[in-house]
């Protein structure tokens, strides 16, 4: 059953006067679109209302996004100067992101680089990769490798150079492995809850504010593969 985030179960995974960051579940939307689906953003602003009993509008920044169907790591900014100086972190690729699937077919290596242009469809939302530039295309490098073997799947471990569009689930899939319910880039059965076995699972960066070294570990959802991994 999908359980979608509230202000009463939201996973709070560090909080300060400066940032609040939470454990996305599958089905949370991080911004407000056109579906009119409560976002994430709005349920962490009733929560901090709450909490700490705040009158009026709550300032709550989105420092970055996941995907609908992807669970993990998400940060916001709980004051203005804040937002601008992860924003330049995210921008400037002074974070360390670390990601964690599930895929059905097993990569070619245990562990690799791979480099790609990913070239945007607005139309169907979805990027393509491909290995030699085309117009309109962006560079995406990651590196990824085989963390465990469980009785049909593998997990793999992502480390992310450039922030794409769509990118884990492009790469993956152009090389053959696409990740588990991930049905607009060919993998064959949809999950039950609608979601993908991708999930945002570390964050390491310097706090903009206090400069100290923060990691960030997500658990993972609980169900049957993410417990075996």
């Amino acid at each position: 059953m999908k359980i979608i985030s509230n202000k009463n179960n939201l996973q709070v995974l560090h909080e300060d006067n400066h940032l609040i960051v939470v454990n996305k579940r599958v089905g949370d939307i991080v911004q407000g679109d056109k579906t009119g689906d409560k976002p994430l953003s709005d349920v962490v602003k009733e929560y901090i209302k709450d909490k700490y009993n705040k009158p009026g509008e709550v300032f709550l920044g989105v420092v970055h996004r996941l995907d609908r169907p992807t669970t993990g790591i998400v940060v916001f900014a709980r004051t203005s100067k804040a937002l601008t100086r992860m924003n330049e972190l995210f921008s400037n690729r002074e974070t360390q992101k670390t990601y964690w699937c599930i895929v059905k077919n097993k990569p070619s290596k245990s562990e690799d680089k791979l480099v790609h242009f990913l070239k945007r469809n607005e139309k169907n939302n979805t990027s393509k990769a491909h290995l030699k530039e085309v117009p309109e295309s962006k560079l995406a490098s990651l590196d990824y490798k085989t963390i465990k073997e469980l009785n049909n799947y593998f997990a793999l471990e992502i480390n992310l150079h450039t922030g794409r569009h769509h990118q884990i689930r492009a790469q993956l899939s152009v090389i053959g492995s696409p990740i588990k319910g991930d049905l607009k880039y060919g993998f064959d059965r949809s999950n039950p809850d609608g979601g993908i076995h991708l999930h945002a699972r570390k964050l390491v960066f310097v706090h903009p504010v206090t400069k100290e070294n923060i990691e960030i570990i997500a658990p993972t959802p609980d169900d049957v593969i993410w417990n075996a991994v």
